[in-house]
C-alpha cells in the first residue's frame, strides 16, 4: 500500500500551479518595470549566505525565522534568508561601497523557520526596493509614493496604508515611571496588540497618573487626528515633536499623491523586524488580515559591513498581491494549437504568429492544448487561422 503522504508539503510552505504562477510573474515584471522608471537598480542576492553576513545587526527575531544548515564545504553554518532587505543593506554598504545615494530594487523567495503570519506562509515571495544615503524624510516620502504607485499597477482591494514610528512608544515608555518587569509587560502587550491586556494591566497599577499615562498611550491609534491627540498628551517628550511632525510630512503627501487612500496611525507600534530604527509604515487591503507590504527606516544597518548608512525601503509580499490581480485577457484570447506537420511554411507561420504575440502550441498526439480557441489549418497553400471546431 503506497504512501500518499510523502507527496504532503510541509506547514506554510506551498506551490504555484499555472495560472498563480502567471499571475506572480506578471504583477513581477509590472512592478520591477514600474522600479526602473523611477531610478532604481535591479539586484539578485543569493538565496543563501552565511549566517555571520545574512544576520550581523538584524534582531534576534530575524534570527529566529532563518532556517540554518551546516555547510560541508567550509563548516561555517549557512542561512537561507527570510527577508531580503539585510542582503541589499550588505550589497550597497559591502559589494558596491558607492558614496552617494543608491536606489536598489528586488524579488525572489524567502523561507521562515516557522509561520508569523495567520493564514500560515512560511515561503513568501517579496519585491522590494531601498534607499540607501539619505537620511532626510524626502527619502521616506519617496518610499511611501513609490508603494503605493506600484501597488496601483494591480488590481487591488480598497487598501490602508499604516503609519508609525518605532521611537514613540519607545520614548514615552522610557519617561514613565515604570519599573523594568512592569516595561517588559508593556511591550509585550503593545507588541501582542493586546487591548484587553493592557486594561488589566492598567488597572492593576497604583499609580492613578502612571495608569492614566500608559491607557493614553495604548489609545494612540487610529485616524489622522492621533497625531494632534498624541502631540498634547506627549509633546513634552524628548524626540516625540520630530517624530509626529515626520509622521505629518508622509501622510500629507501620501494623500497629496493618492487622494482616496485610507490612513490609518499606529504610535503603539512594535511589529515588524528589529532592526527598524525610525518611521514604519504598512498597507493592508480590504478582507486581507496581514499587511501587504511593510516597510520602513533602518538607518546604519550597513555598520556591520564597515559602512552605516542611512537606509529606508519595504518589501511587499506578491503572491497576496498577485492574488487579486486579475488575469491577462491575452493568456486565454490568443492561444493557437498547430498540427505536427514537416511543412516549412508552417514553421515560418509559427514565427510570425509568436512574433505578434501568440501563444502557439503544437498538437502532439493529436491533442489540442485546452487553452486553445485557434487552430492552424492548411488552406490551398497557405495556413490560416480558425476556430477549433469550425469546418
Amino acid at each position: 500500500m503506497s504512501d500518499t503522504t510523502r507527496w504532503l508539503l510541509p506547514n506554510g510552505i506551498d506551490e504555484l500551479l499555472p495560472e498563480q504562477a502567471h499571475k506572480v510573474e506578471s504583477v513581477r515584471r509590472r512592478l520591477l518595470d514600474c522600479c526602473q522608471r523611477w531610478g532604481y537598480e535591479y539586484v539578485v542576492p543569493p538565496l543563501v549566505e552565511f549566517t555571520d553576513s545574512l544576520l550581523v545587526g538584524m534582531g534576534a527575531d530575524l534570527d529566529l525565522l532563518t532556517c540554518k544548515f551546516s555547510d560541508q564545504e567550509s563548516g561555517r553554518t549557512l542561512g537561507v534568508r527570510a527577508d531580503i532587505t539585510p542582503q541589499a543593506a550588505r550589497i550597497d554598504a559591502h559589494s558596491l561601497g558607492r558614496e552617494e545615494v543608491t536606489r536598489l530594487c528586488y524579488s525572489g523567495s524567502t523561507l521562515r523557520a516557522v509561520a508569523n503570519t495567520i493564514p500560515a506562509d512560511r515561503s513568501p515571495v517579496q519585491l522590494g526596493a531601498e534607499i540607501f544615503g539619505c537620511s532626510s524624510i524626502d527619502a521616506d516620502i519617496e518610499m511611501s509614493r513609490l508603494l503605493l504607485s506600484l501597488l496601483e499597477q494591480t488590481t487591488t482591494p480598497a487598501l490602508t496604508l499604516d503609519i508609525g514610528h518605532v521611537g514613540f512608544a519607545k520614548s514615552v515608555i522610557d519617561a514613565l515611571d515604570v519599573t523594568d518587569a512592569q516595561r517588559g509587560v508593556l511591550v509585550d502587550l503593545l507588541q501582542q496588540k493586546s487591548g484587553p491586556g493592557l486594561k488589566r494591566f492598567v488597572k492593576q497599577l497604583d499609580d492613578e497618573v502612571l495608569a492614566s499615562q500608559i491607557a493614553t498611550l495604548a489609545d494612540m491609534h487610529g485616524g489622522t487626528a492621533v497625531i494632534d491627540i498624541a502631540a498634547e498628551a506627549f509633546g513634552d517628550v524628548p524626540g516625540v515633536t520630530a517624530m509626529l511632525d515626520q509622521i505629518a510630512v508622509v501622510v500629507a503627501s501620501s494623500q497629496s499623491a493618492y487622494p482616496d487612500i485610507d490612513i490609518y496611525i499606529d504610535l503603539t507600534e512594535y511589529r515588524g523586524f528589529k532592526y527598524h530604527t525610525g518611521l514604519v509604515l504598512s498597507v493592508y487591503a480590504e478582507g486581507v488580515g496581514v499587511a501587504i507590504a511593510k516597510g520602513g527606516r533602518y538607518d546604519n544597518a550597513g555598520s556591520a559591513f564597515g559602512r552605516a548608512r542611512a537606509a529606508t525601503g519595504f518589501a511587499i509580499d506578491l503572491k497576496t498581491l498577485a492574488g487579486f490581480d486579475a488575469l491577462d485577457a491575452s493568456q486565454s484570447e490568443a492561444v493557437v494549437s498547430s498540427p505536427i506537420d514537416a511543412c516549412e511554411l508552417l514553421v515560418v507561420k509559427e514565427q510570425e504568429l509568436r512574433l505578434s504575440g501568440y501563444t502557439v502550441v503544437k498538437a502532439l498526439d493529436g491533442q489540442h492544448d485546452r487553452r486553445a480557441d485557434l487552430i492552424l489549418t492548411k488552406q490551398g497553400s497557405e495556413w490560416q487561422l480558425v476556430p477549433i471546431g469550425s469546418k
